[in-house]
């Protein structure tokens, strides 16, 4: 699941996958705008099927928070 949120955080952020890591902060780490993070996820929705809670989004802060509400609600 890091993998493949990786692959779609480079396409909103200029950033080197590789320099992604799971403490990374989306806003302060990865230079995220809150458009940026939305966009990002709506494509996150489309491409895992899921439907992600905007309440749940807004508590989301590192890429690892954002990995495991992705593995909690693709269960």
């Amino acid at each position: 699941m890091f993998d493949k949120l990786a692959d779609i955080i480079v396409n909103y952020v200029e950033i080197d996958k590789a320099d992604i890591k799971p403490e990374s902060r989306f806003m302060e780490d990865l230079g995220f705008n809150s458009f940026d993070f939305m966009s990002m996820l709506g494509e996150i929705e489309d491409e895992l099927d899921v439907e992600i809670v905007q309440e749940d989004a807004a508590d989301i802060r590192t890429v690892q928070e954002a990995v495991d509400y992705l593995e909690k609600i693709s269960e």
